[in-house]
């Protein structure tokens, strides 16, 4: 956990390692490549029917998650950070039912180099309490699961 700016609350933080046996610049490469992000971005189940925009430093993009019962969640963001293949910053806001947008989490992705393949350490703050947290946890973990597969698929790794 940790503070929020004005320090008299306390801000859950989600953490999350993963080890790809995929070197960094491939796996940054899954974070970044648009067509890529379809095919595993994404909780178990879930499809990717909108995905739009820029990858750059400053550049905004917006998708659409749609459960299997076809609810439709849509999220936004602008990159912050783009460090080719070892960082990667961006801020992460679901809209509501109305299009307006919630809370804004910060998400830092970095890639470390260990023997060829890849330790991943996600983290995402800024959340407003421990239930969001914790459902954004399943949701990545479910995505990183999937990114292993989409790497394996494309003969990287192994499940």
């Amino acid at each position: 956990m940790t503070k929020s700016k004005d320090s008299s609350q306390i801000k859950p933080v989600l953490i999350i390692e993963r080890f790809f046996e995929a070197p960094p610049e491939r796996v940054f490469e899954a974070w970044t490549d648009p067509d890529e992000l379809v095919q595993w971005c994404k909780p178990f189940g879930f499809t990717v029917p909108h995905n739009e925009g820029t990858i750059e430093e400053g550049g905004a993009y917006r998708s659409c998650l749609r459960s299997p019962e076809g609810v439709d969640y849509w999220l936004r963001g602008v990159y912050k950070i783009i460090d080719r293949p070892r960082k990667l910053v961006f801020t992460h806001v679901w809209d509501d039912v109305n299009g307006q947008p919630g809370t804004e989490t910060l998400v830092t992705v970095t890639f470390e180099d260990q023997g060829g393949g890849t330790k991943m350490t996600f983290m995402q703050e800024g959340f407003n309490s421990i239930e969001s947290r914790d459902g954004h946890e399943g949701g990545w973990s479910e995505a990183f699961e999937n990114l292993i597969e989409h790497l394996f698929s494309m003969g990287i790794g192994q499940i």
